[in-house]
């Protein structure tokens, strides 16, 4: 099984971003997972170009996002991409999308295609707070949920697709007390995890 696993570069002012700094501190094989890693720009259109570029290098199984969510306290495994950007901040070229469709041609929404409520119970069984949601937001993380989704389901029907939103690492809440954080030990336990259960779920034979 290849998996894609991307995460974002900081943004907002931020000097790091938990997305991709996780991706660090994972092997390259997971089970019978082949992991490869993919950092992509906070930036409309270009993070999808850039996945869609590794998509046809690797033809990987499953392609797995990751973002950040700063004041979670918890993994949050997002449902739903919605066919929205509505940008409350600019994304890192400047871009501001007011309520403009991702694919005016395309539905209102996907669903991911990932077992999340297999992959929470995992979380949970490491003793990991994890979520469902059913808003992964308008910005560039809900783009590329619902953008990659959508490339999967025109060109790549075998993919299966999802997002994985991350607190702040603690050092991104020293000026802001009272925030949550999770230490970057924890992320990695709970990107081993969400691997191990994604493998476990995925190689079962379909009825």
């Amino acid at each position: 099984m290849n998996i894609l696993i991307t995460g974002f570069e900081p943004f907002q002012g931020e000097k790091c971003n938990p997305s991709c700094e996780v991706l660090n501190y994972l092997p390259e094989q997971i089970d019978h997972a082949r992991l490869y890693f993919l950092t992509v720009p906070v930036v409309f259109r270009t993070s999808l170009a850039k996945i869609e570029q590794a998509m046809k290098q690797i033809q990987p199984d499953v392609v797995l996002s990751l973002g950040q969510a700063g004041g979670l306290a918890q993994i949050s495994l997002e449902r739903i991409g919605i066919n929205l950007d509505d940008a409350r901040i600019a994304d890192n070229e400047g871009a501001q999308p007011f309520e403009q469709p991702i694919d005016p041609k395309g539905p209102a929404a996907y669903f991911a295609t990932l077992p999340l409520k297999a992959i929470q119970e995992g979380l949970r069984q490491q003793n990991i707070p994890a979520v469902i949601s059913n808003t992964a937001g308008t910005f560039v993380c809900n783009h590329v949920l619902y953008g990659v989704r959508a490339l999967c389901e025109r060109v790549y029907p075998q993919v299966r697709s999802g997002f994985i939103h991350l607190p702040y690492l603690p050092q991104q809440t020293l000026d802001r007390p009272g925030t949550p954080s999770m230490s970057m030990e924890d992320m990695v336990r709970a990107m081993v995890t969400v691997i191990q259960v994604l493998v476990r779920e995925l190689s079962k034979p379909e009825i």
